[in-house]
């Protein structure tokens, strides 16, 4: 049963992505029309059928409209003077666009998987028009030939939150399947060890898939992890004990990292520190303080759990402090709710996915896939990544709009489980099979 706390919960707009929330209520409008709430009698199934193909018919009309609108949303923001589209009149949270979405082919692809024109009593979810805007991502990636690069966050997406990346994941015969084909692969987390043997640690599995599978050492250098959001860079090598290698910073640095100096690094930091331990002597929490190379954050003793709303409490006013002095304005941060625990990093996964488009010799945003879970505007680490399929691609806080560029084309997904079945439709998309 949904509590009112959950009711409520979800209503906060820093808990909505406006785009989805947009579409979602343009088909709002079809289903309340259209639907037939009753029960199925033998003389009702002529109704339910009839209308079950107008509704299809009404909500890939919607989408083939967005798309439109998303076309007409590109062609506005290129040249050197951009101009206001419809969309962003609509929407004033969209962001850039790297790629067409076909939207109303999308749409029919997860209709035959989710029969969402089937329902009667249940109108068109945030959930699935996040998906319908994933698969639209992949189709204009794959078909176009253009992926050349996919990167992931960890947990929660290539596995279980806290877990790590064991031998048996089912993400990894698909995540060989892609480099098989040529495609960069690139772990972002934020997870911020110094030590190589570390991250093997949390990636044995991955790791070792690949040195098994690769004999010829033909796919060396073709996966990296990128850890503290931006601030960690290693390859894939098989010649180490621990698979990965640390690479130099004149390898994957941005230009614009030059000004990420000790000395504001630690001044960010000592403002970020200063509000998580007045948020700490506000609300009496249960913590303790971890200070680290590139981060500060908080986390609880063993067993303790707090609770949602000290978190994303703790994550706001932090953000807030820190994006208003001075320090926030020299150089981008991140402050995320890791789930039990909270982080401001130096950077953030944007600037992560970018370093490694640079170490892979330049590919483009537009032929890069981000895939993670954390998307919303609070506290969400994979948020700042975005552009345009699944989240309106609002401003970063800390950055000033020169440098608050977009890494790439994006897929937000729920779990593992999603995971694989993006890289299942990528798959399939190429004119392979789905892996079981």
């Amino acid at each position: 049963m949904t509590t009112r706390y959950r009711v409520e919960y979800a209503l906060k707009t820093h808990r909505r992505d406006q785009l989805i929330e947009w579409i979602k209520g343009l088909l709002a409008v079809p289903f309340v029309l259209l639907s037939q709430p009753t029960a199925i009698y033998e003389e009702d199934k002529p109704v339910v059928n009839a209308a079950q193909v107008s509704a299809n018919g009404r909500y890939a009309q919607i989408m083939k409209d967005v798309e439109d609108l998303i076309n007409d949303h590109i062609a506005h923001q290129k040249g050197p003077n951009p101009t206001v589209s419809k969309l962003r009149l609509l929407v004033p949270s969209v962001g850039s666009f790297f790629t067409k979405l076909p939207l109303q082919e999308a749409f029919e692809w997860q209709d035959q998987k989710r029969f969402i024109s089937s329902r009667r009593f249940v109108a068109p979810s945030f959930n699935d028009i996040r998906l319908i805007l994933n698969s639209a991502q992949v189709m204009s990636l794959v078909r176009g030939s253009r992926l050349e690069l996919v990167t992931f966050d960890g947990d929660v997406t290539l596995y279980d939150d806290g877990e790590s990346l064991n031998d048996d994941n089912p993400c990894i015969p698909r995540i060989l399947d892609l480099m098989r084909k040529g495609v960069r692969i690139g772990i972002v987390t934020a997870a911020g060890y110094t030590e190589a043997e570390k991250y093997y640690e949390r990636l044995h599995g991955l790791l070792d898939a690949v040195a098994a599978s690769d004999s010829s050492h033909k796919l060396e250098h073709c996966l990296v992890v990128m850890g503290g959001e931006s601030n960690f860079l290693f390859t894939y090598t098989p010649h180490s004990p621990c698979k990965l290698e640390p690479v130099p910073d004149a390898d994957w640095h941005l230009p614009e990292m030059r000004d990420w100096t000790e000395e504001n690094v630690t001044a960010l930091l000592d403002v970020a520190e200063a509000a998580l331990k007045d948020c700490i002597a506000c609300m009496k929490l249960p913590v303790q303080v971890l200070r680290k190379k590139r981060a500060v954050g908080i986390f609880p003793s063993k067993g303790i759990r707090l609770s949602r709303e000290q978190l994303e409490e703790t994550v706001l006013v932090v953000q807030r402090i820190v994006e208003m002095s001075p320090a926030g304005k020299r150089i981008p941060f991140c402050a995320f709710n890791g789930g039990n625990d909270i982080f401001v990093d130096i950077g953030d996964k944007s600037w992560g996915v970018m370093a490694c488009q640079r170490y892979f010799g330049g590919i483009e945003g537009s032929r890069s896939l981000h895939v993670g879970d954390q998307f919303l505007s609070a506290g969400a680490n994979d948020f700042k990544v975005t552009l345009s399929t699944v989240c309106g691609g609002t401003q970063r806080p800390g950055v000033d709009t020169k440098q608050a560029r977009l890494a790439c084309t994006t897929a937000w997904i729920a779990n593992p489980t999603e995971t694989c079945q993006l890289l299942d439709e990528i798959a399939e998309l190429e004119g392979g099979k789905a892996m079981t």
